[in-house]
């Protein structure tokens, strides 16, 4: 499985990313630059964290109308999973892959410690291998990390099970819904404004983000499998 992981100007948590899908068997990933205008060959797509383009104007809105992103759509109109965390949700948000946008945190702070989450649901090709209900951690850190929507798409993401993380007992950042992280409808495009990548080892306090990348690769391996 080859995964690409789309790197701009500013982004931060590209190593971290590569080495977090390096641990999965059976999967390759290789760093694409922001003017690439080809991801055919790749089987799924990872936005990393960081501030691209220094989250001048506000965090995305510089990165979603760079080259690469037009190939992101493509991929995501193929049904090739594609996940944007952090920097990358916010990228993710402002090229309409999902619905609503990111605010500033409720107390105007940045805030950069351990979560706890829920995960709401398990069905997804990002979640296969957590179960519904469960209680896992993740590190957060950012400033512009409150998820808002209005009432009408939030109405929408809780009947279509599009809310894939929330923050268990607190909500760091006043996210609608203690949202954590969203896909679309045909779930095949999460953003998460928790960093996976950075709970891959046990020294990092948490092994619970390897799932995520696992799930990725397992659901490839079986719809291929199922294809032959």
């Amino acid at each position: 499985m080859k995964i690409a992981i789309v790197v701009f100007p500013g982004t931060t948590c590209e190593t971290d990313t590569f080495e977090a899908a390096g641990q999965v068997s059976g999967v390759k990933a290789t760093y694409v630059s922001h003017d690439e205008t080809d991801l055919d060959s790749f089987d799924a797509i990872l936005l990393p964290g960081g501030a691209a383009y220094g989250d001048a104007i506000r965090p995305g809105a510089i990165a979603k109308r760079q080259p690469v992103m037009g190939a992101v759509k493509k991929a995501a109109e193929a049904g090739k999973p594609v996940v944007g965390i952090g920097n990358g949700f916010q990228i993710l948000l402002e090229a309409g892959l999902l619905p609503g946008t990111v605010l500033q945190n409720e107390t105007l702070k940045f805030v950069c410690k351990q979560m706890e989450l829920f995960v709401q649901n398990s069905d997804t090709c990002f979640t296969s291998l957590y179960e519904d209900g469960e209680k896992i951690k993740m590190p957060i850190a950012h400033k512009v990390g409150r998820y808002f929507c209005d009432e009408a798409i939030y109405k929408q993401l809780k009947e279509n099970n599009q809310i894939i993380f929330t923050y268990t007992s607190e909500n760091p950042n006043g996210s609608i819904g203690g949202i954590a992280g969203i896909t679309n409808e045909r779930r095949n495009v999460l953003g998460l404004m928790p960093h996976p990548e950075r709970a891959i080892d046990t020294l990092l306090g948490s092994t619970d983000g390897v799932k995520l990348f696992q799930s990725i690769e397992r659901n490839w391996r079986e719809s291929h499998a199922a294809n032959a």
